[in-house]
């Protein structure tokens, strides 16, 4: 549909790439000042704004490349748009997407590459005592050099009026969480505002893809985001195979998928006993991460690995699971799911709980879409989006033998949130129960091989926070040129700042714990 929308709006000013693989991935290019036609094109078309990157081409004997990701339903089409390097600018995307704000600021601050027409010019990821002119995913860029710092302040957005005060929260937190400034307008208890200001743990991620050979951009991959590393490897993995055409063995996906809701289970268990630490019911923390620590305990003694890491790698896995292995999960599947279900008992029937997550953090299914959310926050806020019902890869691509049942809630509120996760681990068990009890019997490796010069891939996996993607891209030898990666968290951040709005203020640490978004994934 989305492929269709844009030959009928472009005719012959469109020409399609068929370099970027897989096939199933659209991928065309568009007249510069063309491209924010192309979004306006897309929004009517329904879709769903995805991603917004830059690459620097000049290896390839080209300028800039600027690109946007639009999905709707299980098809993804990417828009590029040619930037001469001598005038880098391209027209914003920030008046038919939201996202694109914050996107098109980290193109900015990375690139050096302008949004014309996005009112917000401040810098995103990179600080403000960075010298103006270092773009760091510029070629010409010397990562190894250490860059003076400068003079710099950055300019909050304020609310000013009778009785509007202001609350610092961050950057460094209490506990052990990574950090990320908040900054809260009140008026007595009530938030009227609230703005992010995330970057801290930048650590050059996608730059450090580039000095890689693409073997080692997996192990990279894995470490993204560390309570995500089986999703984030996965994506990056299959996004080299579909450049490669590689055909990874039955086995070998499986495994992956048996790894991925492993992940899944062990990560929902956190949140909900840390979002009912947060209401100050500290019993269900504490007994759903003793289950949390069963899975990880189980994962070490199978996997070789408490979190799965390393394990997924391009053509496949590194580990298999013998016939004791999975007598042992299906063992623990069936305990862990005897005492989930005591819990989320005990969960339901708390009247104080109640009285915290139901109402708190809503947001709104209209304001879910305007934002383009995904995963966790998405289905929450009546959004039916999930890689492994519109993506799938094997097993998940048997849909009526898996029988995926995906949770969609439309309240949008800390509870939404709660109970999408506490619906995603009883499916979660019951199909590692199918997996494990059907498995094929191929084999769980074979050489990935590497990817043709200029060439590209892409991927989309659904992660336990929610829609990873990957977009890989060869310099003229074949190496990695580029290498773009959108955790769930570079989206649903922005969630959080709107579903606070009109809250008190002691209830944004469970508004929070209940979007939970990853600061390492958003600060690449």
């Amino acid at each position: 549909m989305l492929k269709e929308a844009i030959i009928a709006a472009f005719g012959g000013h469109v020409r399609f790439d068929g370099s970027q693989r897989p096939a199933s991935v659209s991928a065309c290019v568009v007249p510069r000042d063309r491209f924010g036609e192309a979004a306006k094109v897309m929004k009517k078309a329904y879709a769903l704004l995805a991603a917004e990157w830059a690459s620097d081409e000049t290896s390839l004997g080209r300028g800039y490349g600027v690109f946007a990701c639009y999905r709707w339903g299980s098809e993804y089409l990417i828009v590029k748009t040619e930037v001469p390097s001598g005038d880098p600018w391209f027209p914003s995307l920030c008046r038919s997407f939201v996202p694109a704000f914050r996107f098109e600021r980290q193109i900015m601050s990375l690139m050096g590459i302008a949004a014309a027409g996005n009112p917000d010019v401040r810098p995103w990821i990179k600080f403000e005592d960075w010298p103006a002119e270092a773009w760091p995913l510029r070629k010409s860029f010397d990562a190894a050099q250490r860059m003076p710092r400068v003079t710099g302040e950055y300019i909050w957005t304020r609310a000013e009026g009778e009785g509007v005060y202001e609350i610092p929260v961050g950057p460094v937190h209490a506990g052990i969480i990574e950090p990320g400034h908040f900054r809260f307008q009140a008026v007595g208890e009530d938030v009227i505002n609230l703005e992010e200001r995330l970057g801290y743990v930048h650590k050059g991620i996608e730059k450090k893809f580039e000095s890689l050979v693409w073997q080692d951009g997996a192990k990279l991959a894995g470490r993204v985001s560390g309570d995500t590393t089986v999703a984030h490897s996965l994506a990056y993995c299959m996004a080299m195979e579909s450049m490669t055409g590689c055909q990874v063995p039955e086995r070998a996906h499986w495994l992956r998928a048996l790894f991925l809701e492993r992940e899944r289970i062990a990560n929902h268990l956190g949140d909900i006993g840390a979002i009912c630490n947060d209401a100050a019911f500290a019993f269900m923390l504490y007994q759903l991460s003793r289950l949390k620590e069963m899975l990880l305990r189980t994962n070490l003694r199978l996997f070789g690995h408490r979190f799965m890491m390393d394990r997924v790698v391009p053509g496949g896995v590194t580990v298999d699971i013998e016939p004791a292995g999975k007598r042992e999960i299906l063992a623990e599947m069936d305990m862990l799911a005897a005492d989930f279900e005591k819990l989320v008992t005990i969960y339901d029937e708390n009247p104080s709980l109640e009285d915290r997550v139901r109402d708190t953090g809503i947001l709104k299914p209209a304001r879910a879409r305007e934002l383009c959310a995904v995963g966790i926050v998405a289905r929450a806020s009546g959004l039916n989006l999930d890689c492994r019902i519109f993506n799938p890869f094997p097993p998940y691509d048997r849909h009526e033998w898996m029988e995926l049942d995906v949770p969609v809630l439309i309240s949008g509120d800390v509870h939404a949130r709660a109970w999408v996760r506490i619906q995603e681990v009883r499916e979660s068990i019951r199909i590692v129960r199918k997996m494990i009890e059907e498995m094929p019997d191929t084999g769980t490796h074979v050489p990935a091989g590497q990817p043709a010069p200029d060439s590209s891939g892409f991927s989309a996996v659904e992660g336990w926070r929610g829609e990873i993607i990957y977009w890989l891209q060869s310099g003229p030898a074949g190496e990695i040129n580029r290498c773009m990666v959108r955790d769930p968290s570079s989206i649903n951040w922005l969630g959080l700042e709107l579903a606070v709005l009109g809250n008190i203020v002691p209830d944004f640490p469970l508004c929070n714990k209940s979007f939970n978004q990853s600061y390492s994934g958003h600060d690449l």
